[in-house]
């Protein structure tokens, strides 16, 4: 009886397991695909991209240990020159030292953070909300400090390069993060997914 009771414990460790990695793993294919949906703005060397509402939905969604080893995977895909990071920027390392590197390398910590509050609380729509709002500011703090950084300028022409175009349609991918979020929890095959 012990025996038996042993492996039960096993197999589902080994399907706790299993099902983490699928979770990460389909959470970095959604980053890949997210990251390639950009557009290029004439006054800003940072494109509007698709990225940060997927930072934002997988974080509020799955958790923050599996986000942040999603967004460790999707950075580790994209440095090995997998063509997951927005087509206006040169890909691979470049794209990480270049004037979106601080944006992307703020995507590990911007889902942990968000998923870890996001986790310790009901799934209301305002704790969602201020969990997405503190991812937000978690890559755009990355982003700009990384921009004043390589082009040397003073923190106003950072935040006109790199933030102030950028704020409506970032309002409109934390309400949307959260409506998808909200709605992915009420599902039962999700929950079942993330027991």
């Amino acid at each position: 009886m012990a025996n038996s009771a042993v492996q039960a414990i096993e197999q589902s460790r080994a399907q706790s397991i299993s099902r983490n990695v699928a979770l990460v793993v389909g959470a970095a294919l959604l980053m890949d695909i997210l990251g390639r949906f950009s557009v290029p703005l004439p006054f800003s060397p940072i494109p509007l991209t698709m990225a940060n509402f997927g930072v934002l939905l997988i974080a509020l969604t799955i958790g923050s240990r599996r986000a942040a080893a999603a967004m460790l995977l999707y950075l580790a895909q994209g440095a090995a020159g997998m063509p997951v990071f927005s087509p206006v920027g040169p890909g691979g390392i470049a794209q990480l030292i270049g004037p979106t590197g601080g944006y992307l390398l703020s995507y590990p910590a911007a889902a942990f953070f968000a998923g870890w509050m996001a986790e310790h609380g009901r799934n209301s729509w305002s704790r969602l909300s201020v969990a997405a709002i503190l991812g937000e500011v978690i890559v755009f703090f990355g982003g700009i400090t990384w921009l004043m950084t390589i082009a040397h300028v003073p923190f106003r022409q950072a935040a006109n390069w790199g933030f102030y175009p950028f704020a409506f349609a970032e309002i409109i991918k934390i309400m949307a993060a959260v409506a998808g979020s909200v709605r992915l929890h009420r599902s039962s095959k999700l929950a079942s997914l993330l027991a």
